[in-house]
């Protein structure tokens, strides 16, 4: 790796020629080179030096120029993405992963099995020639698998035809290969049965089925060991198989063999079919608008449609981009967005979004985002990319199957060499049990079940319109005792309404909300616009004067020589106003004219009518603590408090005093729980990151809650919590039964073999068995 360190005020060539010796001379650096006009000093090195190489450097240069300054020269990173077309395996996505990681000048490594891809992030120069290498350690391991360079620019949406499908030619030829390996092997095992063939015939037919089923995985096993990657499942089933053959149990080599590559095909279809459900899910996407230009229509792709064009969209088709409705009415299916079944009625001057199917009426629709701004566009690659995020689980699974592959490699060596030694004899008895020891201890029903799992409950929770953005928010909404709720448009509509007036003595109901309105009828603020719409008529402002909005207590206006007060109850103290005060929970509006009190609007926000069965659920479902916070008073956050049976509340709060409150909950949880925060996304950003999982609620069409939260809840329901808490422990659930099932069977056969009282056979079900089983376990959370 070359790492470039700038030293400047260097100026003495023999201080350079001393740091160029020492650094050079430095465990893991291949070359040192100092540049004294340019003040540099160049390294290369392997990335196994890299971590205290900084330091290091410092360390030299201060001991001859103490005053020099020393600084690393930051290349600039760069993105790549390759895709993986036909990748399809956990165990080697895990791999490639990592190699490419390590490689000098990588910074990260990611691959996506979902949209088989790879992104690298790499200093320019490392990243200019990096598609070579990454297609020899791709090979590496998946010899068939196509590495191209992806453009990150914007692309046309995939057709449908251009989707993988769960089976296709690749899996067509391995059926067959399969299929014919199979009925040598039973030709040959029935010839041997019924037609007593000598053993040399026997051995031919074996040893045909034996080339045509594992050719693959024997030369694959060779190329890596020349790589130095031995300890893998293709090295475990080639020298158990090989080794039976020499034992002379050649049936059972066969066998082994056949019915691992039965269950590598298994693995195969079961990660096509996970990635097939959540693509059709994401399958929102429309190849095309319709779009007015010149007074022609046009089909064109959504990516050149430009913000404020009007497009058509007929009954049947689907929304291509976000707009306003500038003509016509219809009901939407928004079933892809949000998991709702109820279609959504949509009239001139609403919102319609991206990915909705039209359902009846032709709509006319002004264009507000652009396609890569859309909302289709954010949740479908959200979606695709949440299983880039893994699981802690995931990652501990990866690890562990590192280091498990070559300890249990050497116990089935011991097992096969150390007793014949000291019993004295019996080689091929213990070089049978060293073989089973071999088949049973491969860890694939670990390193593809357990992503697998995760990645089927990521879709099974998109199908609720539930967007989680990694399986480990996934896993950490199991761990979830702590929910914190906002109130305004999580638990509450966030809709005011004029919920009751109450006039003054001497004035009228309708006085009242004349006042009011004329007062608020310069401002723009929910309250204002509540009152506006239950006045309901036409107010000529020309007769108004002397406007005065003051901050924190209200609005002065004077009509027609009266000067009318419309505000809180610090505008009526500070005008010296007598009113009385108002003690029902809600939004107070108090209106005064010429001096004197005129009366009291009261503004409610209304309880969203499930707030209440998701907090009783929540509960049921093993979260500890329900708190509440709130910017409104005291009285409104008490009032929804009680309603809906929250175990907390803190009212009168800012923005960062909300943080604060957070911060406080988030230390008096029990120890190894999680927090969440559900806020709407928009006004709670602060929040949401702080929280150990943040939950944007009501994110349809909401930018701030995509891009601020950990999960997003699509509709406005709180009860969708209760739905993403579900499907998390269902697949945690499923991801401890196949670690358990996994081991437990494993370690059972391996006790077996080591006795002796476990043979080939036992091998093949406690490897490709145990394996099967687990798939069609994980397989499970899809159904969820």
């Amino acid at each position: 790796m070359k790492r470039v360190f700038i030293l400047k005020g260097l100026d003495c060539p023999n201080c350079s020629a001393k740091i160029e010796k020492e650094v050079g001379a430095l465990p893991g650096v291949e070359s040192s080179v100092v540049n004294l006009m340019q003040q540099t000093l160049t390294v290369q090195s392997e990335k196994s030096a890299d971590a205290t190489l900084a330091e290091q450097v410092e360390t030299i240069v201060h001991s001859h120029e103490p005053d020099v300054e020393v600084s690393e020269k930051t290349e600039p990173a760069v993105t790549k993405v390759y895709l993986l077309k036909g990748l399809d395996c956990p165990n080697c996505s895990a791999k490639i992963e990592k190699e490419v990681g390590e490689l000098g000048g990588v910074a990260s490594s990611t691959v996506n099995l979902m949209n088989q891809t790879l992104t690298v992030q790499a200093g320019t120069s490392v990243a200019a020639s990096l598609l070579d290498t990454v297609t020899t350690i791709v090979h590496s391991h998946e010899p068939d698998v196509e590495v191209s360079e992806k453009q990150l620019e914007a692309t046309a949406p995939v057709k449908k035809d251009e989707k993988a499908a769960v089976y296709n030619d690749e899996d067509k030829k391995r059926t067959i290969r399969l299929a014919v390996g199979a009925v040598v092997y039973a030709i040959g095992m029935a010839l041997t049965v019924f037609a007593k063939l000598p053993t040399l015939a026997e051995l031919a037919f074996l040893i045909v089925a034996y080339v045509i089923l594992g050719w693959d995985v024997v030369w694959q096993a060779v190329k890596n060991i020349t790589r130095g990657q031995v300890f893998d499942e293709h090295f475990l089933m080639s020298v158990s198989t090989i080794g039976a053959f020499a034992i002379g149990e050649y049936p059972e080599a066969v066998a082994v063999m056949l019915f691992y590559q039965v269950g590598e095909f298994f693995q195969s279809l079961a990660v096509k079919r996970s990635r097939k459900s959540i693509s059709d899910l994401m399958d929102i996407c429309p190849d095309s608008a319709t779009v007015k230009r010149n007074g022609v229509l046009q089909v064109v792709s959504p990516e050149s449609v430009a913000v404020g064009e009007i497009i058509v969209v007929k009954p049947g088709e689907k929304i291509p981009l976000d707009g306003i409705v500038v003509d016509g009415e219809s009901m939407l299916d928004t079933k892809a967005l949000t998991g709702e079944s109820v279609p959504r009625s949509i009239r001139k001057g609403d919102e319609a979004l991206s990915g909705c199917i039209n359902q009846s009426g032709l709509l006319t629709l002004k264009v507000t985002k652009s396609f890569g701004e859309s909302t289709v566009s954010k949740i479908t690659d959200l979606v695709e990319n949440a299983s880039a995020r893994k699981a802690p689980t995931e990652n501990f699974i990866t690890t562990f199957a590192r280091y498990y592959t070559p300890v249990v490699v050497g116990m089935a060596a011991v097992l096969a060499i150390i007793p014949p030694l000291v019993l004295g004899g019996g080689w091929s008895e213990w070089l049978r049990r060293g073989f089973v020891f071999l088949i049973v201890s491969c860890p694939c029903a670990l390193v593809i079940s357990i992503p697998l799992t995760f990645f089927g409950g990521i879709g099974a929770a998109s199908k609720r319109g539930v967007l989680v953005k990694g399986s480990n928010y996934l896993e950490a909404l199991n761990k979830v005792s702590v929910v914190v709720f906002d109130k305004t448009g999580t638990l509450t509509k966030g809709v005011f309404e004029v919920a009751n007036i109450i006039p003054a003595a001497g004035y009228q109901k309708e006085q009242v909300l004349e006042y009011a309105a004329q007062a608020e009828s310069y401002s723009n603020h929910p309250i204002a616009k509540s009152i506006l719409a239950t006045y309901g008529k036409p107010i000529d402002q020309k007769q108004f004067s002397g406007f005065e909005e003051i901050s924190g207590h209200g609005i002065s206006v004077m009509v027609q020589g009266k000067k009318v007060l419309a505000g809180n109850s610090k505008l009526m103290e500070s005008e010296k106003i007598a009113y009385a005060a108002c003690d029902a929970a809600g939004t107070k509006c108090y209106v005064a004219a010429d001096g004197s009190y005129v009366g009291c609007i009261l503004i409610a926000d209304e309880v969203k009518p499930d707030s209440k069965c998701a907090i009783a659920e929540l509960k049921k479902i093993g979260v500890e603590k329900t708190v509440m916070l709130t910017g409104d008073d005291e009285r409104i956050g008490k009032s929804v408090a009680d309603e809906l049976g929250l175990d907390a509340y803190y009212a009168q709060l800012l923005p960062d005093q909300k943080v604060e409150k957070l911060e406080m909950l988030d230390k008096q949880k029990r120890q190894g729980s999680k927090l969440a925060f559900v806020g709407d996304g928009i006004n709670d950003a602060p929040v949401l990151a702080r929280a150990d999982v943040g939950i944007a609620m009501g994110g349809l069409g909401s930018d701030a809650a995509i891009e601020a939260a950990d999960v997003v809840l699509m509709t406005d329901e709180p009860s969708k919590l209760v739905e993403a808490i579900d499907v998390a422990k269902a697949t945690k659930r499923i991801v401890m039964q196949n670690i358990v099932i996994a081991l437990g069977i494993k370690s059972v056969f391996l006790v077996l073999g080591a006795l002796g009282m476990a043979g080939m056979w036992e091998a093949v079900f406690g490897d490709v068995g145990v394996t099967i089983i687990a798939v069609l376990n994980a397989m499970r959370i899809l159904k969820k």
